[in-house]
């Protein structure tokens, strides 16, 4: 099982933590299609909590029904304590409406979630959080898919597989499409069919005066390029996207193993080869420590559409030392998204969590997960001195246990389209470095030695709330334009949360 996928996969990032300031436009049932001047009237949204619950098609769960224990909790145990004011399962783009209006009549703070993976607890909040699982619809019309924002991710590889057809996105089978593609959408596919958002064509929104609006390249195309990598909560919550799809057959994922002591000639060798090579191989390096404290490890795993044998080969002799051991395996492509997701041979069922609430499924088996995370984007080699600093972490002096670094490949398709093109910035990075931990101490002493070496750049959907400077790590180049989508589209700041746009 991928390190990656166990501690939370590729693409994490839930929909932000939002707040509210003055009154805004309650939503009309039937919104128009083309946008309202910002100085439209401001009449009333639902009075209170049982006028919001008749209002809306979908549940709503408050702290004394039975649910609400279930309801509240997300991805990672730590955020458990937050106890929100109410839970809004929203079935329909007009749902959304009615909880904005209602947010934003009783000056309540929002937080919308879909998979529930916010690194930083953000898709949580104590007001009312709006959560889009129940949207979670997968249409395919000929090479486009239609996609509700509250779909899995193994929902999303499952009922586009039947087709034979898929959407590149991450690997944890229980993150939500829509936090992953708003954030730009780093995968284990990227490289040969660019970023989730790459390939979006549309998104339905709702906006913070309550309108839907259907956004793509001619309609409200500010919005449309803002939620193209900038980020999920900034600009309002999405309800659904409509993507193109590429051809799947079966892939071959492999894996690769070094012991320790030639950890630095692994990491030489992989950073030199990884990002320049062909986009039908996706590779990504490990540093792991177990649960019991012991010798660290050292792993390349990767995906690769043509044939793994070559890629395999051309990357030891990159890095100069034979695997002490190493596994491959073609299969068919919704086993082998199984597999890089960590649920390997079991049901669909089985990839989610267990619950009877929306996003989950009785059957479900797959584990929460207790961890931090911060991240770099490295847009040049590790200096050697650099990665004799990372491997120190790893030491058996310094008592670690259960952390992990990833270094994820970049380059290729994710490099064909510029970085003003869409709000994803990062185009030129050779390969995005996720450090996981459950405790915080390792972790920002870990990312504060690479800080000299890496600085300056980080992915949004790995959201980092200790990150010094982050809009700028973020969003680089592209942040002054995102702030002028921010003010046109929500000028009152409705959707906010601390490292809001």
């Amino acid at each position: 099982m991928l390190k990656a996928a166990a501690l939370g996969g590729l693409g994490l990032g839930g929909l932000g933590l939002a707040g509210c300031s003055e009154e805004r436009p309650s939503p009309p049932r039937r919104p128009p299609t083309s946008p309202k001047p910002a100085t439209s009237p401001k009449p009333t949204g639902p009075a209170d909590w049982n006028a919001l619950e008749r209002g809306l098609d979908g549940r709503l769960v408050r702290p004394s029904d039975s649910s609400y224990k279930e309801a509240r909790r997300l991805y990672i145990p730590r955020y458990d304590r937050v106890r929100p004011a109410g839970i809004a399962y929203c079935e329909t783009p007009q749902d959304v409406s009615e909880c904005v209006a209602f947010a934003t009549v009783k000056r309540m703070p929002v937080a919308v979630r879909c998979g529930g993976h916010s690194y930083a607890g953000w898709s949580t909040g104590t007001g009312l959080v709006i959560d889009v699982s129940p949207m979670d619809a997968v249409k395919r019309d000929g090479d486009r898919a239609t996609v509700g924002a509250g779909t899995r991710l193994i929902d999303l590889y499952d009922k586009l597989a039947d087709d034979g057809v898929g959407v590149p996105s991450g690997t944890c089978p229980t993150v939500g499409v829509a936090g992953l593609t708003l954030g730009g959408g780093l995968g284990v596919t990227s490289r040969a069919y660019g970023l989730s958002c790459d390939v979006l064509e549309a998104v339905q929104l709702v906006t913070a005066d309550g309108r839907v609006l259907t956004c793509d390249a001619q309609q409200s195309p500010d919005l449309f390029w803002a939620c193209r990598g900038g980020g999920g909560g900034n600009f309002g919550v999405a309800v659904s996207f409509t993507f193109r799809t590429h051809e799947v057959g079966d892939v071959a994922p492999f894996s690769m193993r070094w012991p320790w002591r030639k950890a630095a000639d692994v990491v030489r060798g992989w950073q030199r080869w990884a990002p320049a090579a062909p986009g039908e191989v996706w590779t990504s390096l490990h540093l792991d420590t177990g649960p019991d404290e012991g010798t660290p490890s050292i792993e390349v795993a990767g995906l690769a559409l043509d044939g793994a044998s070559g890629h395999m080969e051309r990357l030891t002799a990159a890095i100069g030392a034979d695997p002490a051991s190493s596994t491959a395996q073609s299969r068919p492509y919704m086993d082998a998204m199984k597999f890089m997701g960590g649920c390997a041979g079991q049901s669909v069922e089985q990839c989610h969590g267990e619950g009877a609430l929306p996003g989950q499924r009785p059957g479900g088996a797959f584990p929460r997960t207790e961890y931090s995370g911060k991240s770099h984007i490295a847009y040049r080699p590790l200096p050697d001195e650099a990665i004799r600093a990372l491997l120190s972490r790893f030491d058996k002096g310094n008592d670690v246990q259960n952390r992990s670094v990833l270094m994820d490949a970049m380059g290729a398709a994710i490099a064909r389209t510029g970085p003003g093109d869409t709000a994803f910035p990062h185009r030129k990075g050779l390969f995005c470095v996720q450090y996981l931990a459950p405790d915080d101490a390792w972790l920002s002493a870990t990312h504060g030695a690479m800080e000299p070496y890496l600085g300056g750049a980080a992915y949004v959907n790995y959201i980092d709330a200790g990150l010094k400077d982050w809009a700028h790590a973020y969003y680089g180049p592209n942040l002054d334009r995102l702030r002028k989508v921010k003010a046109a589209h929500d000028p009152g700041r409705l959707f906010r949360f601390p490292q809001a746009v």
